[in-house]
């Protein structure tokens, strides 16, 4: 079941997720719903406890998500991803994106804290 609400977006927002919707080839919906769920399930990464923080800069995809995401981008080379596993490589791309933005976050946020060294 969903609710559906009517939300008044700053123009700046709006514009970043039409952006975001033409570029995956998604609805502005689907964009929108799948911001507000990772805000309201991924703690702030600057709100994290040093622990975390430090095991978030030193995360990857976990083996069996990384093998098969070799694989779909070697067979996406190759032209011959079937129509399921195109939309299987965007949604483990979209991981694999989120990840990398967080990873960094932390790093920002692990040398602020003095945990890491700065990278040159």
């Amino acid at each position: 079941m969903s609710v559906k609400v009517t939300v008044e977006l700053p123009e700046e927002l709006a514009q970043r997720a039409r952006t975001v919707a033409a570029q995956t080839r998604r609805r502005l919906e689907d964009v929108l719903v799948e911001w507000i769920d990772r805000a309201g399930t991924e703690p702030e990464v600057e709100l994290l406890p040093d622990d975390q923080l430090l095991a978030l800069c030193d995360g990857q995809l976990d083996d069996s998500a990384q093998s098969e995401l070799s694989a779909l981008l070697a067979r996406n080379r190759e032209g011959e991803l079937a129509g399921t596993e195109a939309g299987r490589l965007e949604e483990l791309m979209r991981l694999y994106r989120r990840g990398l933005v967080r990873k960094a976050r932390a790093w920002k946020t692990a040398v602020a804290r003095g945990l890491r060294p700065r990278l040159s």
